[in-house]
Order: structure tokens, then sequence, then C-alpha cells
């Protein structure tokens, strides 16, 4: 089954009707050339209105070639399953080329609540301002993207570039930091550092860029309570470290 994400203010409950405007109209015609009376699955996307709506296709005349919107009929309403029962936040070292974009995806297919793109000592990509405005609107669309193919009921935002310092001040309000390191504990101590997590209590998870973390940088976070893991005995690249965790705490986490 399909889902979209609306706006709050396009739900008429007392109605029993969702309006779906821009878009995803032309998806849903002219894509998925979905008939009168087939079904999909609507939401806001936000955290803090967990609620999918269960939802028929009613053309009515509407979604014809330049019309602005259609509407959907509401069958059903019911708390989303889709989201994990904690909040986890990656902080990844800002890496070169397109490699966030594959990171971002898979992210957010295992159960991520937000991105955030941090700048390290040993991050070669350097953006300016604009750059990295540019970037972050593509970001969040591909995160939107992932969401609707994963069918989220949350789509996880991607924050603005932070620097290593705005990057601890976010995190230290988080029940646990665990950060993937070379130089960690054995196995045994990620296991309990995952298990420890339970149900309601939110996650940092760090992420160094290419050329992994700087000694000072490590020396910071045992400073702010974080937990030196490690994630076996290969060296991970850092599009794959971040998903590695995630899969772990997923596991560990899903209901």
């Amino acid at each position: 089954m399909y889902r979209f994400f609306v706006d709050r203010q396009q739900i008429d409950e007392e109605q029993g009707r969702i309006r779906i405007i821009g878009e995803d109209i032309r998806h849903i015609r002219n894509v998925l050339r979905m008939k009168q009376g087939e079904q999909l699955l609507l939401c806001t996307g936000r955290a803090d209105d967990p609620w999918d709506y269960l939802c028929e296709i009613d053309y009515g005349g509407k979604a014809a070639p330049g019309d602005s919107c259609l509407e959907a009929v509401i069958l059903e309403k019911r708390l989303s399953e889709a989201e994990l029962p904690s909040r986890i936040i990656l902080f990844q070292g800002l890496p070169k080329a397109d490699k966030l974009e594959s990171i971002l995806q898979k992210s957010v297919e295992l159960g991520v609540s937000a991105v955030a793109p941090v700048m390290m000592k040993r991050t070669i990509v350097r953006l300016d301002e604009k750059k990295a405005k540019n970037r972050n609107e593509r970001w969040n669309a591909i995160a939107l993207s992932a969401a609707k193919q994963a069918k989220r009921g949350v789509i996880p935002p991607v924050l603005p570039l932070l620097s290593w310092k705005e990057a601890l001040e976010k995190a230290v309000s988080c029940r646990h930091i665990l950060v993937p390191y070379e130089s960690a504990e054995d196995i045994s101590y990620t296991r309990n550092a995952i298990e420890s997590v339970k149900a309601g209590e939110s996650v940092a998870v760090f992420i160094g860029p290419e050329g992994g973390f700087d000694p000072d940088e490590i020396r910071d976070l045992k400073e702010a309570g974080a937990r030196i893991i490690t994630l076996g005995h290969r060296i991970l690249r850092t599009e794959t470290a971040g998903p590695a965790l995630l899969s772990a705490l997923m596991l560990h986490l899903e209901r």
C-alpha cells in the first residue's frame, strides 16, 4: 500500500475526507495509475502527530488534467506502527561527494529520527553558507522520498550543517551517546551498550568522516558521557558504519 504525506490542514476528520495536493496528484494518477476506490495511507509525517489514515481514492471529477487537488475518503484512523520506540539521532561527519545521500536513504529506512551532518576536524569537504543551504534542501527531499518508500509515519529531518560544538550541545540532551571507533573495547562491551538502551530513551550516534575522528573529538565525546564502542574487527567506511549500528539498534528496539 502506498503512503503519502499531507499537512494537517488538508485533513477534515469531521467530513471524513483528506485533500491531496501538489506533485502527489501526478504521481497517484499518472505514475501509479491508481483507480477510483483504491486504498492508500496518508499521514502528516510529524513526530507529534503519529496518526495513520487508511483512505480510498475518490476522484469525484477531480484530478483531471489541470485540477489542483483530489480527495480521499477516510476509512480508518490508527496510530502509526512504523516508528521505533526510541528517538535516534545520527550525527554524521560530513563525507565527500554524494555519500551522505546513501547514508540518508539507509538511515531513514532503518528508523532514524533525525540526521545531523557535522563538520569535524578531518572533514574534507568544506561548504559555504549558500552551498550548505542548497545541499540541506536536497538532503531533506531525499529523506522525504526514503520515508515514503519505507512507509514511515514520520519524516526524519536533516538538520542544517552543525559545527562540532553545536553537535555536542545537541547530543548531551540524549540519554545515550554511542560512538563506533577503531580503538575501542571488545564486542561484548558494544552488545552491553546497545542492550542498555530502553524503549523511550533517546540515543545519539556519532560517525566520523572518511578520515575518522580526531583524538581530541574522542576526548570531547568521552567527557560528554559517550560510550566508545567497536563494530567488529573490520574497518567500516563512513557510509557503512552508521547504518550498521542503526541496524543493531533497530533489531534491539523493534516491537
